[in-house]
């Protein structure tokens, strides 16, 4: 492990809400309060920035404890991705480390210049044209301007906004602004790198361009701290992962791990649903009734052996007799990528008109097919000529495939990483010629 770039040692903070005003109801009350607003205000402020023993022990309703006690060190080079949902306090890490806000209890040691872009034009004049951002924005990250003319052909070029270089901030799109944000933060030479998730905001080339560049920074022995939602450039950027859920630090270790864990404690989609004929979703000739996942044997189930079969099944109602119904699933991975879609391919029913009553329509997906994570399952269902959509559920039911080592799975005997969206069993032919070699003549 090299030298450290960052180190946080039992950092808390705690934020002071705003809460409700009543309203007087009376014109001497209202009066009286307005006498006494200079002091209460002064109060309010004070307050905002002192806690007592009751606030931190959470007896306070307008106290919230954005991050607890969380304490770790990254070293020089490392590119470390930040995990945790929307409020898990991630951003707020961000913010401390940049020096935007300071922790209420801990400590934060920072080896190195810092470089952040934490939300879009972040730093950015409106008024000020892209190149005198370019400038001013260098000048806030603590650079001279010889540094910043250096620099500054190979940040246009990058940002792609070559064109409105001359033009507003403030006649910029958000996308416009992120680009330019990105590559003078990215191009100032930073020890010390830290993008929250802004880059959702450009373009899938834009990306691209960005992870490839993040991924350049950290080869040249700096530091990057990167927070996304995107799971798949978290996998191919990072090498470390640090999860963070209700302001505490769950796990740190190998990105692998952490990911794996992020999606254990997501909001969880359950494996069967089931609606009442008052609730059920569907339109005038048909509606769902229930989903469930199960194994062989038709019992509900959570979770897989990444060897064994898994049945879906639909449970649903045909209101109107005469219609040809098509129903249909989609299985999506954990980070939304479209695995496949399967349609209904029974012949009793493929181009006939159904009788109105309750169906159950199954289909089992082979075991060796999936790789292992949570899946989630879209249902749908159109009626045919004229094409009426009926129904459709999306992320209705999910479940857990399990990896193994085992001689009968896609893995075998190979315990190493093995990655893709998909792992299916497939049936390889090796043949062997022997070598013959001529023996030398005696």
């Amino acid at each position: 492990m090299g030298n450290t770039a960052i180190r946080v040692q039992e950092l808390t903070k705690f934020y002071r809400i705003g809460t409700g005003i009543r309203a007087q109801d009376s014109f001497a009350t209202a009066a009286w309060q307005a006498v006494k607003s200079p002091l209460a205000n002064y109060r309010k402020y004070r307050a905002l920035y002192r806690f007592d023993e009751h606030d931190e022990a959470g007896e306070s309703s307008d106290v919230i404890r954005a991050l607890s006690g969380i304490s770790f060190e990254v070293a020089e080079g490392d590119v470390v991705g930040i995990l945790g949902h929307n409020g898990a306090g991630k951003s707020t890490l961000l913010k401390i480390l940049s020096r935007i806000t300071p922790p209420t209890r801990g400590r934060v040691e920072l080896h190195g210049r810092i470089s952040s872009l934490l939300e879009v034009g972040t730093g950015f004049h409106q008024e000020l044209t892209g190149r005198e951002n370019i400038y001013l924005n260098g000048t806030i990250l603590g650079m001279r301007k010889r540094e910043v003319d250096r620099k500054f052909d190979e940040i246009v070029a990058f940002s792609g906004v070559e064109r409105f270089l001359d033009t507003p901030i403030k006649r910029y799109s958000s996308g416009m602004r992120v680009r330019l944000a990105f590559s003078v933060a990215a191009h100032l030479e930073p020890e010390i790198l830290i993008i929250d998730e802004v880059l959702a905001v450009g373009d899938a080339e834009f990306q691209k361009k960005c992870i490839n560049k993040m991924q350049d920074v950290g080869r040249q022995g700096r530091t990057v701290l990167f927070v996304s939602h995107n799971m798949p450039a978290i996998l191919s950027l990072c090498s470390r992962g640090i999860l963070i859920n209700g302001g505490r630090l769950v796990e740190d270790g190998p990105i692998q791990s952490v990911v794996e864990g992020y999606s254990q404690i997501r909001t969880i989609v359950p494996p069967a649903r089931e609606w009442s004929e008052e609730k059920a979703p569907g339109g005038d000739s048909a509606r769902l009734l229930g989903v469930r996942v199960t194994d062989r044997h038709g019992t509900i189930c959570d979770a897989f052996d990444i060897r064994e079969p898994i049945r879906l099944e639909l449970l649903y109602e045909v209101t109107r007799a005469g219609c040809e119904l098509l129903p249909h699933l989609f299985v999506y991975n954990e980070e939304g990528v479209n695995l496949f879609g399967t349609l209904e391919d029974d012949a009793r029913w493929r181009g006939r008109e159904r009788h109105s009553g309750i169906y159950r329509s199954t289909v089992t997906l082979p075991g060796n097919l999936l790789a292992p994570g949570r899946h989630y399952v879209n249902c749908s269902a159109i009626t045919l000529n004229p094409n009426v959509r009926q129904f459709v559920e999306r992320s209705v039911v999910a479940f857990q495939v399990i990896d193994t080592v085992a001689p009968d799975s896609a893995r075998g005997d190979w315990a190493g990483p093995l990655g893709g969206v998909m792992r299916p069993k497939l049936s390889w032919d090796t043949e062997h010629r022997p070598v013959i070699t001529a023996r030398a003549a005696p």
